[in-house]
């Protein structure tokens, strides 16, 4: 645990007692700071007390005593609206962070220079946060993992010089973390996501950029506008040390993949004489183009915090890649069976469906502005859609005519239909993708609970191994 003591001796205000929620309200305890915790679920407020933490109703608290309110990030700051422990926070002048915040102000207090890597964007976080953590590891670093990813960041151990904090961070942590300032600062793509949270996308882009703004050394994606724009308008900042990274294109300097390659190029530099960073070609748990840019941000971070070429290649073959992203989770017969639950929208969909010729898919839940309108130039690698949850209405009217699509409503139809008209297919190796480009919150309790379903569902099936 990292003690939060910043706040010492004085009255504090706690709202969300999730998992982050509870574990920084501990961690402030622990720093001996007085906390009055409360969440709008009766049993997590029962929790809480039950493990020693202070809980006071804090609808009817006089919020003008507490020195601060900390918000978990799952509770609206700003859109639709303002939760009313905000509001209320707000009318009594009263300053609302985040718990990235409040680890923030304890290593500028007790460790400035500590090693800290944040991780943001809107795909691939998880997979770049763990595939950095892993090289790092294997190199010898002492690694400590968590954020948005694993672990709340109070629960990690504290920083120190020694200590490498690797932290994916979303665009709800930045909100309540106005003094954020990592070592390494990555930010990897942006497009349309959680704008019911943010109001707009320009909004949504200028809280991501906040985190790059106010980074020691910024790395940031190249492949998407939004970045694009983001990073040269940081690189004219005077003072600034920004790279470039693409997973797609082939840059005059920055990091990018080539030939399989993650390649470190200086301006003026000849491309042969380019530094290779690492070999990803034929590392199953790094396949598709959106690996390709995963890739490039965590072996150019890597590489920025002192790791070897040598190390970083050495470590991505025992790379066991990220639950619930392109997991492969089964072979019934010739048919293999991937988990890409952590697809939430339709970009991280584009990505799966990229990776392989033809699948039979699985998609639908509760969909995103949108829809799946933008991956129509890869329906031909669809052999058979199966949908379910409450989009299936909206996404059978985009793939009328062009995708054969079945009404399965629930994810149970949808693996033992998929399974068995894949079974039946003249391919030689069928796929059978269940990336939904959708929430899961209409049928399941997050995209963790709904991937370990459907793993769940295809053990079942007759003849898996």
């Amino acid at each position: 645990m990292t003690p939060a003591t910043v706040f010492a001796g004085r009255d504090v205000a706690l709202f969300g007692l999730g998992g982050s929620g509870l574990a920084t309200a501990k961690a402030l305890k622990f720093g001996g700071a007085n906390v009055f915790a409360w969440d709008d679920s009766p049993e997590r407020v029962a929790a809480a007390a039950s493990e020693g933490v202070g809980t006071e109703d804090l609808r009817e608290a006089d919020f003008s005593r507490f020195a601060a309110l900390i918000l978990s990030p799952g509770v609206p700051l700003t859109h639709p609206e303002p939760h009313w422990s905000a509001t209320k926070a707000r009318d009594a002048g009263v300053e609302i962070i985040g718990d990235i915040e409040l680890f923030c102000r304890e290593r500028a207090k007790i460790a400035p220079d500590a090693p800290f890597i944040a991780v943001t964007g809107t795909n691939g976080k998880s997979t770049t946060t763990a595939l950095l953590a892993h090289i790092l590891r294997e190199a010898g670093r002492d690694v400590q993992l968590g954020g948005n990813i694993g672990p709340a960041i109070l629960s990690l151990e504290p920083p120190s010089p020694d200590r490498v904090h690797v932290v994916e961070v979303s665009t709800f942590q930045i909100d309540l973390a106005p003094s954020i300032d990592p070592s390494i600062g990555l930010l990897l793509n942006l497009s349309p996501d959680h704008l019911d949270r943010h109001g707009t996308m320009e909004n949504y882009a200028a809280i991501k950029e906040r985190l790059v703004a106010r980074s020691k050394l910024a790395l940031i994606g190249v492949d998407d506008a939004w970045c694009d724009d983001i990073g040269r308008r940081l690189s004219q900042v005077e003072g600034s040390d920004v790279y470039p990274v693409s997973g797609a294109k082939v840059l005059l300097w920055g990091y990018f993949t080539h030939d399989g390659l993650v390649i470190a190029r200086n301006a003026g530099e000849a491309l042969d004489e380019a530094l290779a960073l690492c070999d990803i070609e034929g590392v199953e748990t790094l396949r598709g183009r959106h690996n390709a840019q995963n890739a490039a941000f965590a072996c150019a971070a890597a590489w920025h915090a002192g790791v070897a070429p040598q190390a970083i290649a050495a470590a991505l073959p025992s790379f066991p890649g990220l639950v619930h992203r392109m997991e492969l989770v089964g072979r019934v017969g010739k048919t293999l069976f991937v988990n890409d639950s952590k697809a939430t929208n339709a970009d991280s969909t584009l990505f799966a469906l990229e990776s392989y010729p033809r699948v039979h898919w699985i998609l639908g839940g509760k969909p995103k502005a949108g829809g799946i309108a933008s991956l129509e130039p890869l329906f031909g690698r669809v052999a058979m859609a199966y949908l379910i949850g409450a989009a299936t209405d909206e996404f059978a009217a985009t793939l009328e005519g062009k995708v054969a699509y079945e009404r399965c409503g629930t994810l149970d139809l949808a693996v033992a239909h998929a399974a068995e008209d894949a079974a039946r297919s003249e391919e030689e190796a069928p796929v059978v993708l269940f990336s939904p480009a959708c929430a899961s919150y209409d049928q399941f309790r997050s995209f963790e609970h709904r991937g370990d379903v459907f793993r769940e569902l295809v053990g079942k099936l007759p003849g898996g191994e």
